[in-house]
């Protein structure tokens, strides 16, 4: 057995009605100063005054910063940043999808450090040190709560990460009641995004992908596959929304640790150019990518099919696995291709060389990809 190395959030809360104790937890954890990092929407959705009611109520201060768009841009996350030391905010807590807890590791490291964002893009780059952070997921799909990872909008449309394990929450807590309304197109895409992560943590050929890791993507799978229709069709069931958000957790885990690859690739320059929700831009070209992979992944995406799909059990074979996929797709209402979300042909070659760029992921494939491989994988998909 290889060595490696499994680095998690330090301190996991799960199970509807959390977010009661978060006035605690912040007050044993946290800190009396904290900067609540989440979006407009989710303010005017009234999901931020419980979490606002109880943290006063345990004597917590909290500033708010609610300007997080999807994809954010560097200028987002420096804004929240200055908006942290004018409050001199003692810790950050990120409320939200994962652009929002995105924005709030990146905070709670520059608010603490010397750094400066456009220094420490990269793998392991970043020195720290950080204030406390707490995440709460809003959303079943990034596991941004438990992982080393922050994207980052860069100039125009091209994606940068800061990955390293000082980002990684301290704390985070899981309420799948805060997800019972989110819509059944965001569910869906998020949920797409999750099996991704698994999918792609399970088959990386990272030196660091490891037992613990492909223990988690198996049970995601398991939890995402066999619940995702009923949380999109019957979004008021708790049942499959806390499988959904812990099966999302779970694919969290195994991808910080095994990192994802050219799904991931490919998806980044269809949000960065033509603003396309993440989970969905991996939804588009996962098929294609995966039928790509097949040949070098045969017995791992065999082995994967029954966990995500019971009826494929005792006939799993790579290509039934990717169908089934492509069909759960079009199941949960995500459109199938490229044209149909409105990416005109001519952008197929301009895109490719885009995914060329993302290096960090694409070392992780496991077949290795060529801008040619990616110009035809975007095509099959448009």
């Amino acid at each position: 057995m290889s060595p490696f190395t499994f680095n998690t959030a330090p301190s996991l809360i799960f199970g509807s009605g959390s977010i009661a104790r978060l006035g605690e937890i912040a007050a044993q954890r946290l800190g009396p100063r904290v900067l609540l990092v989440t979006d407009a929407g989710l303010v005017k959705a009234g999901l931020i005054a419980p979490a606002l009611h109880v943290l006063e109520e345990a004597g917590i201060a909290v500033d708010v910063f609610d300007a997080v768009v999807a994809d954010p841009p560097e200028d987002v996350v420096l804004t929240a940043v200055a908006k942290a030391r004018a409050f001199e905010a003692r810790a950050v807590i990120g409320f939200g999808g994962g652009s929002s807890i995105d924005v709030a590791k990146l905070v709670a490291l520059l608010a603490a450090s010397n750094e400066r964002l456009p220094e420490i893009y990269g793998v392991g780059i970043a020195k720290g040190p950080r204030l406390p952070l707490l995440a709460i997921p809003t959303t079943a799909g990034t596991g941004s709560e438990v992982t080393p990872i922050s994207i980052v909008t860069t100039g125009a449309h091209e994606k940068k990460g800061v990955v390293s394990p000082l980002i990684i929450p301290d704390i985070a807590l899981l309420d799948p009641d805060l997800t019972m309304n989110l819509p059944p197109h965001v569910t869906a895409a998020t949920g797409i995004d999750a099996m991704v992560h698994a999918i792609e943590a399970y088959t990386s050929t990272s030196p660091n992908n490891n037992p613990v890791s492909q223990a988690l993507a198996k049970e995601a799978l398991r939890l995402l596959g066999r619940n995702i229709e009923r949380a999109v069709h019957h979004g008021h069931d708790i049942e499959a929304r806390s499988a959904m958000l812990l099966g999302s957790m779970f694919a969290g885990q195994a991808f910080a640790n095994s990192p994802v690859a050219a799904v991931h690739a490919l998806a980044y320059p269809i949000g960065g150019h033509f603003g396309i929700p993440h989970g969905l831009s991996n939804a588009l070209v996962l098929p294609h990518v995966l039928r790509f992979n097949a040949s070098t992944c045969e017995a791992a995406y065999a082995e994967l099919a029954p966990h995500a799909f019971p009826e494929l059990e005792g006939r799993a074979t790579a290509s039934a696995f990717v169908e089934a996929l492509s069909t759960l797709c079009t199941k949960v209402g995500l459109p199938p291709r490229l044209r149909d979300v409105g990416i005109p042909q001519d952008a197929v070659p301009m895109m490719a060389e885009d995914a060329m760029k993302q290096t960090r992921l694409l070392v992780n494939n496991p077949r290795p990809l060529t801008l040619e491989d990616a110009r035809a994988i975007y095509e099959a998909a448009w």
